[in-house]
């Protein structure tokens, strides 16, 4: 009887301890799920230490040869974190039996920049084989492309995988356009869980790189909110007639297209924003007030396109088993 009340206590001590630690057992499994599921700037630490320098090289050398390179690996970003996340599927080509991105409206024969994306996966392979995602290695180089241009450094935030699959129809549908008005442009970036702030910010990215003819003739000969001088200039090189010069390029920045400052601000102030969606930030709105503040402070500019970037690196990235790490960033394994 004694020695089977006392198993009779200690069972019930040991139930009271457990009912008692229950929840912070829950606490802690639930910390470390979640924890699993968040990037860090430190995630290569260990597996490939050397994956920074590695992709700033590649860059470095790609906007040595062609400084435009660097906006077209900016925009490279930009148009693969919009389409379900920044999951790498923009690098995916089509196949006979695989649809990407690149033939949406918004990529179709205007995103560039692909091949600097593989160089750089080529020289991290050789380095941490089978490692790094084609999607952190695009983050990295976006980064560098700004700070190379002369803009603002940040660490980015790591831990994606790559997508198996790709999306056409969200590409067409959730890039915004350069043809939208503000309150269009304000519910694609609430979209993605960005804010006007984000949007005012992140669209200083326009302050390096150029535009096809196709993406601002409506702008230059249709609308009124434009310097009629700045219009004419850009008349000259861009055909009123559809068809007719699509291709040809005019700077976003008229000042400085290859160095990334606040010049794109101070243009939309005078009403020299080469795109429609550009002049929508300054002309009459919500946003006027944030544009005139980063076209007379460069550090305000660039701290909230810092956090703008960080944040828009956020969107759903694929963690843990999801996805994949390509081997070659066009195609699946």
């Amino acid at each position: 009887m004694l020695f089977s009340s006392q198993t009779h206590s200690f069972a019930k001590a040991m139930a009271s301890f457990s009912t008692a630690f229950a929840p912070l057992a829950l606490v802690l499994l639930l910390a470390v799920g979640s924890s699993s599921a968040q990037l860090t700037t430190d995630y290569y630490s260990y597996t490939c230490p050397g994956v920074f320098s590695t992709v700033k090289s590649a860059v470095q050398s790609a906007v040595a040869k062609e400084n435009r390179l660097g906006a077209s690996i900016l925009r490279l970003f930009f148009h693969d974190c919009f389409v379900n996340g920044c999951d790498g599927s923009l690098l995916l080509d089509d196949t006979a039996t695989f649809t990407g991105e690149k033939t949406a409206k918004p990529n179709n024969g205007s995103v560039r920049g692909f091949e600097v994306i593989d160089s750089a996966k080529s020289a991290v392979e050789k380095a941490c084989p089978g490692v790094v995602s084609c999607a952190d290695i695009l983050a990295i180089a976006a980064r560098d492309s700004v700070v190379i241009l002369g803009g603002p450094n940040w660490n980015v935030k790591l831990g994606r995988r790559d997508s198996k699959t790709a999306s056409l129809s969200t590409a067409n549908n959730d890039i915004p356009s350069p043809s939208m008005n503000l309150a269009n442009l304000t519910a694609k970036f609430a979209a993605q869980g960005l804010s006007v702030k984000d949007l005012v910010a992140l669209s200083g990215g326009h302050t390096i790189g150029l535009a096809r003819c196709v993406s601002f003739r409506a702008h230059i000969y249709n609308d009124t909110d434009i310097d009629s001088s700045f219009a004419k200039t850009r008349q000259a090189n861009c055909p009123k007639t559809t068809g007719s010069g699509d291709t040809n390029l005019a700077p976003l920045d008229l000042q400085t297209p290859t160095h990334f400052d606040n010049n794109y601000y101070k243009n939309l102030i005078k009403f020299k924003g080469l795109l429609h969606s550009d002049q929508e930030l300054f002309n009459g709105g919500s946003t006027d007030s944030q544009v005139k503040a980063y076209s007379s402070s460069y550090s305000s500019f660039f701290s909230d396109f810092v956090a703008g970037m960080i944040k828009m690196g956020d969107i759903k990235p694929l963690t843990g088993k999801k996805g994949e790490i390509r081997l070659n960033c066009r195609k699946v394994n």
